[in-house]
């Protein structure tokens, strides 16, 4: 038997042995991805759906970069809805909205995994359609002509309203949810309203 050949017998021979051990330590370590520091956000905390609403307003208007979220399972309060923030603004946020008696309920640093936000908006694309689901409500639109073919969801009273006032009329002509309802349902639909209009660059 050559040299080959002798090899090949080894390599059979140790193949569940030796060999194995040997493929395991050249074999390189997985890397894991740190997980990315979180300590420039923060979450706001409210009581109720309303609160939130008021204090995005609020905020907004004063220039901070903040965005609506889904709270994380450990700080519910009771709302479904919190406010991510840099956190770096903390006593200016925190005196902004005591001063318009909007206080929060609480302030946390987004401090690991386990206080992350939840993304509100979940796209589902059926061909002709683009369904944007934010938080309890949906609404659907036709992609060539960007008409609203459909809102549903949610179980607030004034649904059907808002699904009247807005169904067949185009995206960039009809009326912002949030100026028609007030529950978090019609919070619900102005945010995916105002998702479609910004994936529609309108």
């Amino acid at each position: 038997m050559n040299l080959k050949g002798r090899a090949t017998g080894l390599l059979c021979i140790n193949k569940h042995g030796e060999l194995m051990a040997l493929f395991s330590f050249l074999k390189k370590k997985k890397k894991i991805a740190p997980v990315p520091k979180q300590a420039d956000r923060g979450l706001l905390v409210f009581a109720n759906t309303s609160e939130v609403i008021r204090a995005e307003k609020i905020l907004k208007s004063k220039g901070w970069g903040i965005r609506v979220m889904g709270p994380p399972p450990e700080i519910r309060s009771g709302c479904d809805l919190v406010i991510e923030f840099p956190l770096i603004e903390t006593l200016q946020i925190k005196k902004v909205l005591e001063e318009a008696r909007v206080p929060p309920l609480q302030i946390v640093p987004v401090s690991g995994p386990l206080l992350q936000p939840v993304d509100l908006f979940h796209i589902k694309d059926f061909g002709r359609y683009l369904m944007i689901r934010a938080a309890n409500m949906k609404l659907t639109i036709e992609k060539e002509t960007l008409f609203i073919a459909n809102i549903s969801g949610g179980g607030c009273p004034d649904v059907p309203y808002l699904a009247r006032e807005l169904v067949g009329k185009a995206l960039n002509q009809a009326p912002n949810p949030l100026d028609l309802g007030h529950t978090l349902c019609g919070y619900a639909l102005h945010l995916a309203f105002q998702e479609a209009k910004r994936r529609c660059w309108l």
